[in-house]
């Protein structure tokens, strides 16, 4: 039932391109969510960090189920065995070094994870933006070649780490090809940049990216992911303490 109805919604975006007619806000930023929101993903991904002329390059496996659990494992030689948990609303780290596990916490959640420009929360939400913002359509742009909507997104809380957004949408595939994060003053804090996305089934996804910290000078972190898997079951046991300290 719920396919039928994002299909229907789809249709009706489509016919509004088509008319050459601006779509509704909350239908553009719908179309985001179905793209982008899993009930499960497993992924071999890599960080390629670029900061003030250095390069470093991070491998990682990863699962995740919904927005309440994910664990990621890094596989390169200089971070082999490091593992992140997010299990019930708390994220957990295990270092190989020092074999303890660290609670992250608070103002911890936004500091930088590995060295790259993504922090903790950036990488763990898996949230629908739809229940967390308020969209409205400031205008049309062309972004690398491409026609894009432009949307501008008002937090519906005060617990948002982003306040506000700005999301570049691709009019013909519904990509997400650009966003920026902003502070409540109104200072960038982000600049996102999708360099590849891939059809999953009914469905496309960002498989190769690039992120900017505005706070770093000389810096972005190129996110790749490989042997990507949507929607399958996961188990439990992946999602677990002992996981973690293995």
């Amino acid at each position: 039932m719920k396919m039928k109805w994002v299909l229907v919604v789809l249709s009706v975006v489509f016919a509004e391109y088509a008319a050459g007619q601006t779509p509704a806000a909350a239908d553009l930023l719908k179309r985001v969510d179905d793209n982008e929101v899993y009930s499960t993903i497993y992924y071999e991904g890599q960080m390629i960090i670029e900061y003030q002329g250095k390069r470093f390059v991070k491998k990682m496996k990863a699962w995740a189920r919904s927005n309440n659990d994910s664990f990621i494992e890094f596989t390169n030689p200089e971070d082999a065995g490091t593992k992140y948990l997010k299990k019930d609303g708390r994220l957990y780290v295990y270092s190989p070094d020092t074999e303890e596990v660290m609670l992250i916490s608070g103002q911890m959640l936004k500091e930088s994870m590995m060295g790259s420009d993504l922090s903790y929360e950036d990488v763990v939400t898996n949230a629908p933006l739809s229940a967390r913002y308020n969209p409205v359509i400031t205008g049309s742009e062309v972004f690398n070649g491409r026609g894009c909507w432009v949307l501008e997104l008002a937090a519906k809380t005060k617990t948002e780490s982003y306040p506000k957004r700005a999301l570049w949408i691709d009019k013909e595939n519904g990509d997400l090809a650009r966003y920026e994060l902003y502070a409540l003053s109104g200072a960038k804090l982000k600049q996102y940049t999708l360099d590849e996305a891939r059809a999953f089934g009914s469905r496309r996804f960002p498989v190769k990216s690039e992120m900017r910290d505005m706070m770093r000078k000389n810096s972005r972190t190129i996110f790749v992911m490989d042997n990507v898997i949507l929607d399958q079951p996961i188990a439990d046991s992946i999602f677990s303490q002992r996981n973690l300290e293995r």
